[in-house]
């Protein structure tokens, strides 16, 4: 079920993906479960294996950035720079589709999410299949994302025909997405490519959505998502040294206290390597058997913006 991603196994997990099977592949975010995006039988399978709601968009994955003209009708000056810079990479553009893209993959929308990954078994496998990949997060919907194999296997099993193991992903949270569909950028989910980094390419700063906007549905964007099963809320820092020897604890400003008795991870306080462990820690906490997760705030600084709206949905989701 797991492989090492040799050129036979790619050879192979291409042959499945034409054969509408589905394949879980890394990516530098988190591992992603893929399935041929121009064949709606196959895509239609990514939301029965995943229990995802049948409106909720697919970001398709490419070789390349000329592959942009096979799945958008309408390319930006603005994408194009920004494909230049930031591809292959973890950053998401919107952009209105072409007629003949399922609407499985777009939830129906007008628009549709692409992206080039940076991970050498990912564009292997973009090259070898030759098409788009549609890959959503390999895990059940709403829960945590997977940064390794195994976490695609305990998720999904056998649900999976391959699952190529390409080690611990990089970044470890998902992609920011930008829509450039309406002609103002927008981001529309935070990442770790910011909207500083965005301006300096195109000249402008991205906006986040009004709370009313009619922005087009895109992954991650739900208010209870990326959650653990196990209840959890947030604890100031000057609370920690008083929390329950019960309670498994996400920190990065303290260690155990002695005698505290369930899971204790201390996460670094450096936002990239934080976001690198993020998912790792709050699975490795929801398997720990306690009865609830304390998660130490995060800092204001826009460094933490994307790691604050994953952990945002993730309490807002966990305990269900």
């Amino acid at each position: 079920m797991i492989f090492a991603p040799d050129s036979l196994t790619i050879t192979r997990a291409a042959a499945l993906l034409r054969a509408g099977e589905l394949v879980a592949l890394p990516t530098e975010t988190v591992y992603g479960l893929g399935a041929d995006a121009s064949n709606p039988t196959a895509t239609a399978k990514i939301f029965a294996a995943k229990d995802r709601p049948a409106d909720h968009p697919l970001i398709v994955h490419l070789a390349d950035a000329e592959q942009l003209l096979d799945w958008a009708s309408e390319i930006p000056k603005e994408a194009i720079a920004l494909a230049r810079a930031f591809w292959p990479g973890p950053l998401t553009l919107i952009l209105k589709k072409e007629e003949d893209v399922p609407d499985v993959v777009t939830g129906g929308q007008g628009t549709i999410g692409l992206r080039v990954p940076d991970h050498p078994v990912a564009l292997a496998l973009l090259r070898a299949f030759g098409g788009g990949i549609a890959a959503p997060s390999a895990n059940r919907f709403g829960r945590i994302s997977p940064t390794t194999a195994q976490h695609v296997f305990d998720e999904l099993g056998e649900s999976v025909a391959m699952i190529l193991d390409g080690g611990a992903c990089d970044v470890g949270i998902e992609s920011t997405i930008l829509d450039l569909s309406r002609g103002e950028p927008v981001i529309l989910r935070p990442g770790m490519i910011g909207a500083d980094a965005i301006a300096a390419v195109i000249g402008r700063r991205p906006r986040l959505p009004a709370v009313s906007e009619d922005a087009p549905r895109v992954s991650g964007a739900l208010a209870a998502h990326y959650a653990p099963r196990t209840p959890m809320r947030a604890v100031s820092s000057a609370s920690l040294p008083t929390a329950s020897a019960e309670a498994a604890v996400l920190a990065h400003s303290s260690a155990a206290n002695a005698g505290h008795r369930a899971a204790w991870i201390q996460a670094s306080s450096e936002p990239v390597r934080y976001a690198h462990d993020l998912y790792a820690n709050l699975r490795a906490l929801d398997a720990s058997g306690a009865a609830e997760i304390l998660l130490e705030e995060i800092p204001e600084a826009s460094e933490w913006d994307a790691i604050r709206d994953r952990l945002g949905r993730a309490l807002v989701g966990s305990g269900t």
